[in-house]
């Protein structure tokens, strides 16, 4: 059995190269799973990394019982690692946060006090703590977004969201769809809520993002979910006699 199926809700935590704010992580998550409106659990998703974020990993996996950890065979990049904590999750709700600390797990019962009645709800980080060449370099993606997709989302970059996990499971997987994870749940028909939450200096450990991957990616991209749009398929299931 999957051991996440005993619980309500699973944290996933894509790993990259996060050595340094593994234990931290341990803190933070161990310290908010006793306050979470629902029963918790975390899914550490290690993509591959190169440095002892496995090892750290496993350490703190073996002394928490409410902490799971798959291994990606090989470096995969956000959405694949995203994906395939989303494949693992089978409790009903299932969030994502960043393995940086630059939101905190607390918050994410400010998002699950709606979830029941909302397919996504997810952070807007408010009083941003990036330089200001990031929230220009933000500010212009997340534009050009709202004008591809109709999403009106105010910050897919936030890193705290929570889902039903079967609409999760249906969310059709690119590379890049975590920047599109709102207009996708949209293409389900799914309703959508955006809540602020705090946001907060990176102390440790490196960005993994830069001027392609901020910028330039996500407007190529755009272009990829506006061809996958047109020939998207959704449907509902109305009568059946398979069940016995």
């Amino acid at each position: 059995m999957n051991k996440t199926s005993k619980y309500q809700f699973t944290i996933v935590v894509p790993v990259y190269n996060e050595e340094d704010n593994i234990y931290s992580l341990e803190e933070k998550l161990s310290a908010f799973l006793p306050q979470s409106i629902y029963s918790t659990c975390v899914l550490f998703v290690n993509d591959g990394s190169s440095d002892k974020s496995s090892e750290r990993i496993i350490d703190v996996c073996s002394r928490n019982k409410d902490f799971f950890y798959i291994d990606l065979a090989k470096n995969s990049g956000l959405s694949a690692a995203m994906k395939a904590g989303i494949d693992m999750a089978q409790s009903p709700y299932v969030g994502y946060m960043d393995a940086d600390l630059q939101t905190t797990p607390e918050d994410f019962n400010l998002l699950l006090a709606d979830i029941k009645d909302h397919e996504l709800v997810m952070g807007i980080r408010a009083n941003r703590k990036d330089s200001g060449f990031k929230k220009v370099q933000s500010k212009i993606a997340n534009g050009f977004r709202r004008m591809m997709t109709n999403d009106n989302v105010q910050d897919t970059g936030c890193p705290l969201k929570v889902l039903h996990t079967d609409c999760a499971k249906k969310i059709p997987f690119f590379t890049g769809m975590h920047r599109f994870m709102p207009a996708l749940v949209m293409l389900q028909e799914g309703k959508i809520k955006q809540i602020p939450v705090r946001h907060f200096p990176r102390v440790a450990g490196e960005s993994k993002y830069h001027l392609w991957n901020r910028l330039v990616a996500p407007f190529v991209d755009c272009f990829a979910y506006r061809w996958m749009r047109k020939r998207y398929i959704n449907y509902q299931i109305g009568n059946s006699n398979i069940e016995s």
